[in-house]
């Protein structure tokens, strides 16, 4: 496998504040890796200096053997937010068109990517309802299929599942699953347990610092315990 990320002594202050502190990481092209940490770890941070939206102060970010920030690469990339994104006055499928229509979808494809991506999150038939009526959940999903409509070689996802119910969520990660099997390399943001022992790899964050990174099965072996939560303590992690 080759490297799609790597980042080496990444670290960012806002202010006085040190927000990163001297990360180090590669992700594996064709690999689910995943960022598991409390609020306020550095997770939606970091992701934002992969995607190329901040720079980092020090450190170098290297993404398909190329530095970030890079326009072009930004173009390449899956990228759902913490923050939707959306306009509420358009209907979920005007929304889909328009970020379709962004990544440069033909008006034939985008019919076809449109439908695949509402069915993915199992929102066809909300399609034609205005976002403003939507619940977060929902927004949360709509967000999602925006992401995926183009099939990126990288997707980067920031808390994809937040306020979506458990059997959604199971059938969203057997998408993610799939998405592996066919080359993506998928780089998601949880502090959900479960989700975190689902990743083919796992860093762990704590404060702005990588204190483990490994397979979910190898971080909790090293510990002696049967749990991500109970590795994720025994490295001295937290919640708060």
């Amino acid at each position: 496998m080759s490297k799609i990320l790597e980042m080496n002594k990444v670290s960012l202050s806002f202010g006085k504040e040190r927000v990163l502190k001297n990360i180090n990481l590669s992700v594996e092209s064709g690999e689910i890796f995943g960022l598991l940490g409390p609020s306020g770890a550095g997770k939606t941070t970091l992701v934002k200096i992969i995607v190329g939206i901040i720079e980092a102060d020090k450190g170098l970010v290297m993404l398909q053997g190329k530095k970030m920030p890079s326009l072009a690469l930004m173009k390449s990339i899956g990228y759902m937010s913490q923050s939707d994104a959306l306009y509420q006055e358009l209907s979920a499928k005007e929304n889909l068109d328009f970020f379709a229509t962004l990544y440069g979808l033909k008006k034939k494809k985008r019919e076809k990517v449109i439908n695949k991506a509402a069915d993915i999150v199992n929102l066809s038939e909300e399609l034609n309802k205005e976002v403003r009526h939507y619940s977060g959940g929902m927004k949360r999903r709509l967000s999602l299929a925006a992401s995926l409509m183009h099939t990126p070689r990288l997707l980067i996802l920031d808390e994809p599942t937040v306020g979506i119910d458990p059997v959604l969520r199971q059938s969203i990660w057997e998408e993610f699953r799939k998405l592996k099997e066919n080359g993506v390399t998928i780089i998601v943001t949880t502090h959900v347990m479960d989700e975190a022992d689902k990743c083919d790899r796992l860093a762990m964050l704590r404060e702005g610092s990588v204190i483990a990174c490994d397979t979910p099965d190898n971080l909790k072996a090293e510990q002696h315990v049967e749990s991500i939560e109970e590795a994720f303590l025994a490295y001295g992690g937290g919640f708060q």
